[in-house]
């Protein structure tokens, strides 16, 4: 009984079963859907004021808002945003470029990461800092997952045709 447990869960697991197939789905369109509706909204005044905390805190992206205003910057963002999302989502007809939509994920999920260390307020200060997450710092931690998956898109468009 045990072995025919065993062998139905390795079934289960190979890269053409259902649960495998559905899952990959899952994470490629999943992300490619969570990009793009976080994209539409960097054209609201509203996310764009409600990026500007990390943006103008960043070493890296701060000077951007020297040459850009708030908003035009957020929109900006919100079309490679989106072009990211499509470039994730063409994987079946174009797997080279779901692979760069793949590398851009990539880069802006590190990037934003790095908004933890950045960010005044994403340790909460009054349960002693850092491990302690505030809300901030517990809204940007979600991107390690995002940018995982982000690194699996990668791969399947590199290897799996």
């Amino acid at each position: 009984m045990i072995a025919t447990i065993r062998e139905q869960i390795q079934a289960g697991v190979r890269p053409e079963s259902p649960v495998a197939r559905g899952g990959a789905g899952l994470a490629r369109y999943g992300l490619a859907v969570v990009i793009a509706w976080i994209g539409m909204l960097k054209f609201t005044e509203y996310e764009a004021n409600g990026i500007a905390p990390f943006v103008s805190n960043s070493p890296f992206m701060s000077w951007l808002y020297d040459i850009f205003s708030i908003t035009t910057f957020s929109s900006l963002l919100g079309v490679v945003e989106i072009a990211i999302a499509v470039l994730l989502a063409v994987k079946p007809w174009f797997p080279r470029l779901s692979a760069i939509g793949s590398l851009m994920a990539i880069g802006m999920f590190a990037t934003t990461l790095t908004f933890v260390l950045s960010t005044p307020g994403a340790f909460e200060a009054s349960a002693g800092g850092f491990p302690v997450l505030s809300s901030t710092g517990q809204f940007l931690i979600k991107d390690v997952a995002l940018l995982g998956i982000s690194a699996w898109t990668l791969v399947d468009a590199l290897t799996r045709r």
